[in-house]
């Protein structure tokens, strides 16, 4: 919607309700702004790593503390450090293509974004094998049996989603890292609709990365993000260029996580991230669960109560507040225009960058309706979004 449409819309006193957090997430806390604007008011920020004044330091600190705040969530100890880059996609694009080669055979699933899937093809064409994990029609859930049946003398990584961006699943984690620590593999996680949604505990070690981005449940600005790897990995640079501190070397640092990070850091926006991820860890783990576990109950229960609307996932398991749905026969962006120009509530419509997951159900024509929650949904909102679909499905 156009920015003069939007100011139209406030000075007329219209409701605009914002279900679309699992894209960005539009509602930050007040502290992320407020770290921003001192960042680039205060004069004070130089450059990390490129130089011993106090401008550069200060800079320095702002990125280690926001790494420590990271670690912090993630349960991440010493065995790992965080690379910050621009968000999950350049984080798995750097972490797949540096960890893996044309030998190599890697085991994914049905579940992944085109953030993983797009890097796994680009590094199939060049040699890299891959076969994918399937998963239940109706469902969602992921046919876990197959991982061992896929398993080859030259597997060395499973890269998986730790929870679809379409049905809002969440992954079974522990069981992968099981597999892969019986097996002596990598494993690589796309972790964008989990961190700071639900639990990413790396304490055991057993992940290799952990790829984030700042913007959706994190709370930072957009162009924040990067992955937690371990510092026991040799990894192939992506990017090259300057790192402020091997100037006479011909190649770029290998080492995590100076490997992820050439040229300067985006340090605004990497002070937002981490007052967003400190605004978290004030907040607690058990108060977020609560109150997603609340707005989850109230928006499930109102949606089985509508008939001629179908919501796709497993609801007998744990997952994150994302919630794809289609109503009769209608096109996905049909309902989602009816949605913001009836009643003022913005939702995804499409097909949200999965096509192996809309191809098992069976949505590949239509797409799917998508609603996301954030911490920062209200009850009513949820109640008008009901009431709205209610109107819709009735039509």
């Amino acid at each position: 919607l156009p920015a003069s449409d939007c100011k139209e819309d406030a000075e007329r006193g219209e409701v605009r309700m914002y279900f679309d957090n699992a894209a960005t997430t539009a509602h930050k806390p007040e502290v992320v702004a407020k770290a921003v604007y001192e960042a680039l008011t205060s004069g004070q920020m130089g450059n990390p790593s490129r130089g011993a004044h106090g401008y550069a330091l200060r800079a320095y600190r702002t990125v280690l503390q926001a790494k420590e705040s990271i670690k912090e969530l993630f349960h991440a100890g010493d065995a790992y450090d965080v690379a910050f880059t621009y968000n999950s996609t350049v984080a798995l694009n750097e972490v797949l293509k540096g960890l893996l080669s044309a030998r190599d055979h890697v085991i994914s699933t049905t579940w992944e974004h085109n953030a993983v899937l797009r890097p796994l093809y680009q590094l199939e064409d060049d040699g890299l094998s891959v076969d994918f994990v399937h998963s239940d029609a109706e469902t969602g859930i992921l046919h876990y049996d197959e991982f061992e049946a896929l398993l080859r003398p030259e597997t060395k990584a499973v890269v998986c989603n730790h929870a679809s961006n379409l049905t809002g699943n969440v992954l079974d984690l522990n069981r992968i890292k099981a597999f892969c620590k019986a097996h002596g593999l990598m494993l690589i996680v796309d972790v964008s609709q989990t961190a700071g949604a639900y639990p990413v505990d790396l304490s055991d070690n057993v992940i290799t990365a952990a790829c984030f981005t700042g913007h959706k449940s994190l709370y930072g600005p957009g162009g924040t993000g990067g992955a937690v790897v371990r510092t026991d990995v040799q990894v192939k640079p992506l990017i090259t260029g300057g790192d402020g501190v091997h100037t006479f070397d011909r190649g770029f640092p290998h080492a995590v996580p100076g490997v992820f990070e050439a040229g300067t850091a985006n340090i605004a926006g990497i002070a937002g991230l981490g007052a967003g991820v400190q605004y978290l860890l004030n907040r607690g783990a058990e108060d977020v669960a609560q109150v997603q576990k609340r707005l989850s109950a109230l928006f499930v229960d109102g949606l089985k109560q509508i008939d001629n609307l179908h919501v796709y996932g497993d609801f007998s398991g744990p997952r994150v507040n994302v919630f794809a749905l289609n109503i009769g026969e209608a096109e996905s962006a049909l309902v989602s225009e009816l949605l913001w120009e009836d009643f003022g509530i913005a939702t995804r419509a499409g097909f949200h960058c999965a096509p192996l997951m809309h191809k098992e159900l069976r949505t590949e024509a239509r797409g799917a309706v998508r609603f996301s929650l954030s911490l920062f949904t209200t009850e009513a909102e949820i109640k008008a979004a009901l009431a709205a679909l209610r109107d819709i499905a009735a039509r």
